[in-house]
């Protein structure tokens, strides 16, 4: 019997997109064994409208689920990985920059491979460049503070399987990183080249805060390294400031007539007094995610679910 693929979409202000790409897919994995899964990220359009119509006649290969409100990119792929049957699950976006054929190929890549987990990599971005400078700090500080290889690129176009998937969906964390949850539970990992495509309409929903909210996510989420290197910082502070205090009651010994510095004194407030503001953000961020996690705050609310008929659900 031929393993299950499950293809899961997040999908918010995807109208113009879901249905031909819903299609396309079809057709393409028509030969093989799938499911897709859509995820409705409470969407402002009629996203919701155009995928009820489209459950009805393709119920044999789709399940649909709305959520209650937009949770956010990675909470939408958790419902998703949650809520599929499959071997082996392809995470594919709404736009159409990763293709039905490169999905395609990405399935049949992975079916053969050992590896648990398969990033895909692009010979050429087709993102804004400030999207591209950020992936390239999170890739970077990636490296470090969760172990990744040097050589795999972190893509939301990726392939799990089975083994993978049940690990992960018993996370119930508010602060969804899928990649970092892929990387604290294996290390077989490979990458895979596919074609970027331009988007065929619209523009990204990702704005520089949301971008910005995810690399946050990357340095608290999964590693308390932020607050070793401040740990390490107020140490050297520290002996550069007592080297410093010896070094000025010396000179004060020497010439008792030597004014005290008003201008570096000023300097050195501001500049310290910038470093604890800072170093309290990052503890404020902790304690607010394990506030958070105390109160069991849902990672998704699920609003409708239209399963597909072969589920078992």
């Amino acid at each position: 019997m031929q393993k299950l693929i499950s293809i899961i979409i997040p999908t918010f202000k995807g109208s113009s997109t879901i249905i031909n790409l819903l299609e396309q897919l079809k057709n393409k994995f028509k030969n093989l064994n799938f499911e897709i899964i859509v995820i409705n990220d409470n969407s402002p359009d009629d996203t919701h409208v155009k995928l009820k119509e489209y459950y009805k006649n393709n119920n044999d290969f789709l399940t649909y689920l709305k959520l209650a409100k937009n949770f956010g990119e990675y909470n939408a792929v958790m419902a998703g990985l949650r809520n599929c049957k499959g071997d082996l699950a392809i995470i594919i976006d709404d736009d159409f920059q990763h293709s039905p054929d490169e999905a395609f190929r990405l399935a049949e890549y992975s079916l053969e491979s050992k590896a648990d987990v398969v990033f895909t990599k692009f010979t050429k971005k087709n993102h804004s460049f400030i999207r591209n400078i950020m992936s390239k700090i999170s890739n970077f500080s990636a490296n470090f503070i969760l172990n990744k290889p040097g050589d795999i690129y972190l893509s939301s176009f990726k392939s799990l399987k089975r083994n993978i998937i049940d690990i992960i969906s018993k996370y119930d964390g508010n602060y969804v990183f899928i990649d970092g949850l892929i990387l604290n539970c294996t290390s077989k990992i490979e990458d895979f080249e596919v074609s970027h495509e331009k988007r065929i309409n619209g523009k990204s929903t990702y704005s520089l805060f949301k971008l910005a909210n995810h690399y946050l996510n990357l340095l608290t989420n999964f590693s308390i390294l932020p607050l070793r290197i401040f740990f390490i910082f107020g140490l050297l502070i520290s002996f550069i400031s007592f080297v410093f205090l010896i070094f000025i009651i010396i000179e004060k010994i020497i010439n008792p007539a030597m004014p005290i510095g008003y201008s570096s004194l000023v300097g050195s407030i501001i500049f310290f007094s910038g470093i604890q503001i800072l170093f309290l953000g990052f503890i404020g961020e902790y304690i607010g995610k394990i506030l958070k996690l105390a109160n069991k705050e849902h990672q998704y609310v699920i609003d409708s679910v239209f399963y597909n008929k072969n589920s078992q659900k």
